[in-house]
């Protein structure tokens, strides 16, 4: 890195000027006045070398962000660099539990249990299979919207300071992706992808098909877990039982089964239920942020903040989901739908709506 010779040459000045300075008041005294140039001189290279840092907008924020900058800078590009990584990661985790589930445990269902049981775990598996593939591939391969780049009539609240576009309502800047997106909710590493606008139904079917998929195993499969898990025990015991290399592979694979699917079904569950929460507030991630400072802030004036998005908890489940009438509930939400959802993300009806406004 080369340094500005007109900044070299700035910085020797004022060293020199911070020497000679030094040398006058131990001559002369600190309460001496130097002469009137000096002092301008001396006056100028104060406000220039604070200038550096400081300015009337300063406050603690300001600088925890500015310390904070490097920090974020490095996640987000991991994040970026990463992000076909943990794609990956879903894609040969799934498969491996697929692969489990057809070779070990579909020839086992199919010649033990009763056949109202085998309809029940063939109809369900695959249902609740081709749901998750179905949300997974569209949360990824949709893009969650931006705004636009050119001169348009969109009304915006404010100007994106590292796009230099208009931000219309409801639209935030991603860093790792480097674009503003349309009520965004927030980056998802596990998608590659921004989950905004258009795509954030999917992320969240996405997430409940796989946490209630994950439940399934879990639940229809701890009593192979126990039996697994003895067996895997009694290998220390003496004599020890005679396995073959299958039946060892076998109990192995359900164990590693069961610990998956109940370690994703717990912690996808929990975030699952917070984004429900957040939905039926007619609220993203980022905007809980605002809302409680919002709130907080009117609160010290007396007054009461209300979320300009929020229509009820119904019909922001309507809403989000899309539906608008009673058939879509089956069409739009129980089967794979790519219907576009409500609105451009662009524009936003703040003022008040009917009590329902689908009738549904």
């Amino acid at each position: 890195m080369h340094l500005c010779p007109t900044f070299l040459l700035l910085l020797l000045r004022w060293v020199r000027l911070h020497l000679w300075v030094r040398r006058w008041r131990c001559s002369n005294g600190n309460n001496s006045r130097l002469p009137t140039c000096a002092q301008r001189r001396w006056a100028y290279l104060r406000v220039m070398v604070r200038s550096l840092y400081y300015n009337s907008l300063t406050s603690s924020d300001v600088i925890m962000d500015s310390l904070m900058e490097p920090i974020f800078w490095v996640v987000d590009v991991l994040t970026r660099w990463f992000g076909p990584v943990f794609v990956c990661l879903v894609v040969v985790l799934t498969s491996s539990i697929l692969l489990i589930a057809y070779v070990g445990l579909l020839p086992m269902v199919l010649s033990t249990y009763s056949p109202p049981w085998i309809a029940w775990h063939i109809g369900y598996g695959h249902w609740n299979l081709v749901m998750i593939i179905f949300h997974y591939y569209k949360a990824i391969r949709t893009a969650p919207g931006y705004p636009p780049k050119v001169k348009n009539e969109v009304p915006f609240v404010s100007v994106c300071k590292k796009c230099i576009i208009p931000k219309p309502a409801r639209t935030h800047h991603c860093g790792i992706c480097n674009a503003c997106v349309l009520k965004m909710d927030h980056h998802c590493p596990w998608l590659n992808n921004c989950v905004g606008h258009f795509n954030h139904r999917y992320f969240f079917c996405f997430c409940l098909f796989l946490t209630l998929g994950c439940a399934y195993c879990s639940i229809s499969g701890r009593n192979l877990f126990l039996d697994a898990y003895s067996a895997i025990e009694s290998t220390y015991q003496t004599p020890p039982p005679t396995y073959t290399f299958r039946d060892k592979m076998f109990h192995k694979s359900i164990i590693y089964m069961w610990v998956l699917t109940s370690t994703v079904a717990v912690a996808l569950g929990g975030l699952t239920i917070w984004h429900a929460v957040l939905i039926s507030r007619g609220e993203t991630s980022i905007e809980r942020h605002i809302n409680n400072k919002e709130t907080e802030r009117n609160a010290t004036r007396g007054k009461v903040y209300k979320n300009p998005f929020n229509y009820g908890r119904l019909n922001n489940w309507k809403v989000f989901l899309g539906v608008e009438k009673r058939s879509h509930w089956l069409t739009r939400v129980l089967l794979p739908s790519g219907h576009a959802p409500y609105g451009n993300g662009l524009t936003w009806d703040i003022y008040p709506i009917r009590k329902d406004m689908m009738p549904v």
